[in-house]
């Protein structure tokens, strides 16, 4: 039988399976654990299967079903694990699209943060969307700089929506945008996500904390990726818990400024084809960044992912 992942509890996995298989129009979900061990280009991972994931399984005589096989992934969003072993953890599989929740204060979240996720949808082909939420609790100042937030990346090219589950702001925008799409939400702890994600599936009821007073920082809410079917099964939504820091895997020294589209359009113009952006004569990008054409902040993120290699930047909590 093949089914669809929809939720990963940490030792068992929660298949859907596919309504050719099952013979029905409704569904029943089925738990599932791992047979075997799989391997994504010779990646260790700390979560061999992903929600999302198409999957073959079989259920033994003692009524287990176990996951024999994971057709093949058309893209995933990866990050290095947040131990202090090289494993990497899939966030979830097979994406139409990211949209990527940020907030400026309460808490807020660096630029740091969101450029290196970027630059991982990009390296995996996920397009990605940036979600300002909390509107409606930004002073004057903060206001203004989530609208210069937003310019930055709008001039790059990303689409940046200002939202509000509190005030609505954008929210029957970001409806029309799911429909017959599989979308990953991914940020900080606090930043919404569980709101929205409520505002947008009211009947779901999706666990929500308040915010941390004394750190300004969201708790954990979601233990697990889940799954959840948009009305009338016309899409999905991919809840995922909420991340520190994220750590770029498999990029390579060369590669890393294919996935700042900016970097890249200037990178043509470089005298080296092999040219770092760091140090070599006639580089573009640094002139670039001179004349306030590529933005200070966004080349700061393209030296620290360079840096990973290091193996300790990515745990800070700005990685």
């Amino acid at each position: 039988m093949t089914g669809l992942v929809i939720r990963n509890t940490g030792s068992w996995y929660i298949v859907r399976p596919d309504s050719e298989e099952s013979g029905c129009t409704t569904f029943n979900d089925i738990p599932c654990k791992v047979k075997g061990n799989f391997r994504l280009k010779g990646i260790r991972t700390t979560n061999p299967v992903a929600v999302g994931d198409r999957v073959s399984f079989e259920v033994n005589r003692e009524g287990v079903a176990f996951i024999t096989a994971i057709s093949q992934r058309k893209n995933y969003i990866i990050r290095k694990a947040s131990n202090l072993s090289k494993q990497a953890h899939i966030l979830a599989a097979n994406l139409d699209q990211v949209f990527l929740i940020v907030t400026v204060a309460h808490p807020e979240t660096s630029t740091t943060f969101i450029d290196r996720f970027l630059a991982t949808a990009e390296a995996y082909r996920v397009p990605a969307t940036i979600l300002i939420n909390k509107t409606d609790l930004y002073n004057a100042d903060e206001r203004k700089y989530a609208d210069g937030l937003a310019y930055l990346y709008r001039y790059i090219g990303y689409p940046v929506r200002l939202i509000s589950v509190h005030s609505g702001e954008g929210i029957q925008e970001l409806r029309q945008e799911l429909q017959n799409r599989i979308t990953l939400f991914s940020g900080h702890s606090g930043v919404g996500k569980s709101s929205l994600i409520n505002a947008l599936l009211p009947d779901r009821n999706i666990r929500t904390e308040a915010i941390s007073e004394s750190h300004d920082q969201g708790m954990h809410t979601t233990t697990f990726s889940e799954m959840y079917a948009l009305p009338d099964n016309c899409g999905y939504i991919i809840d995922t818990p909420g991340i520190k820091g994220f750590g770029t895997i498999e990029f390579s020294r060369e590669e890393t400024s294919h996935y700042f589209p900016e970097i890249f359009k200037f990178a043509k113009e470089c005298r080296f084809n092999n040219c770092t952006h760091t140090h070599e004569p006639g580089c573009a990008v640094r002139q670039a960044l001179d004349r306030h054409q590529i933005a200070q902040s966004r080349y700061m993120s393209y030296l620290s992912i360079l840096d990973d290699e290091g193996e300790s930047k990515y745990r800070n909590g700005d990685a």
